[in-house]
């Protein structure tokens, strides 16, 4: 089955930032929306550099890497994309500050009932998470694994009508008539969907938080560190 691959003025685009000048690095993960105007970039960004007190060689590089991120989003605008399966494995391993979280499970792409924002929120309350930085990283992660899968789907069609150029008008037809399909690539990761998880693999997939000492933590941003070099 085909779709249309069409933002929507609701989607969010995950950006992720690791910029390093002059010894000093600045890392940060948020969401942008795609409809709002380029010049807002450059605004965002002298914005960052001033409260962070960070160096103004960073302004440039933050509204490149962010500019970069929203040309690559937006480059499969009017695409076609292959919709095969309709419940996608999501993982968890991430930590925020002093918060470590492990967890694992499907995410029903037809269900719209919730974003991942919406996730995120019940997550940290049910697991009694406070520190609010935790939400938007966990949604964050969703968001970046949902777009993956999306891009993999819009390669799936293309390598499809490769393989069938002789019904590629006829795969596109078929694809406009199925029932007024009216769904976004983008509902994908942006929208709303729903969240599985297997009674008979709550024992496996049971969500896993930890919260780390200083010490932990400093073990684990010199990893870090090193991995990086």
């Amino acid at each position: 089955m085909f779709l249309m691959y069409r933002p929507t003025a609701d989607n969010l685009v995950p950006i992720r930032l690791d910029i390093e000048i002059d010894g000093q690095r600045f890392r940060d993960a948020f969401t942008w929306n795609p409809s709002d105007p380029d010049s807002e970039v450059v605004v965002f960004a002298k914005r960052t550099v001033k409260d962070l007190k960070l160096p103004p060689a960073f302004v440039t590089q933050i509204a490149q890497s962010i500019q970069t991120q929203l040309t690559d989003f937006r480059s499969y605008e009017g695409q076609d994309m292959y919709t095969g399966e309709k419940v996608v494995p999501i993982k968890l391993d991430l930590r925020v500050n002093h918060t470590l979280i492990k967890d694992q499970f499907l995410w029903d792409l037809n269900n719209f009932e919730s974003d991942p924002e919406e996730f995120a929120k019940s997550f940290c309350k049910d697991m009694g998470i406070e520190d609010l930085e935790v939400g938007p990283a966990i949604a964050i992660a969703i968001r970046e694994q949902l777009y993956e899968i999306a891009v993999q789907n819009v390669t799936s069609a293309r390598e499809s009508r490769i393989n069938k150029k002789g019904r590629r008008g006829f795969d596109h037809i078929q694809a406009s008539k199925t029932g007024g399909n009216a769904v976004d690539l983008f509902k994908l990761f942006g929208n709303k969907s729903s969240v599985v998880r297997k009674r008979k693999e709550w024992d496996v997939y049971e969500p896993i938080v930890d919260l780390l000492s200083n010490e932990e933590v400093d073990a684990l941003e010199a990893k870090e560190e090193r991995n990086n070099r």
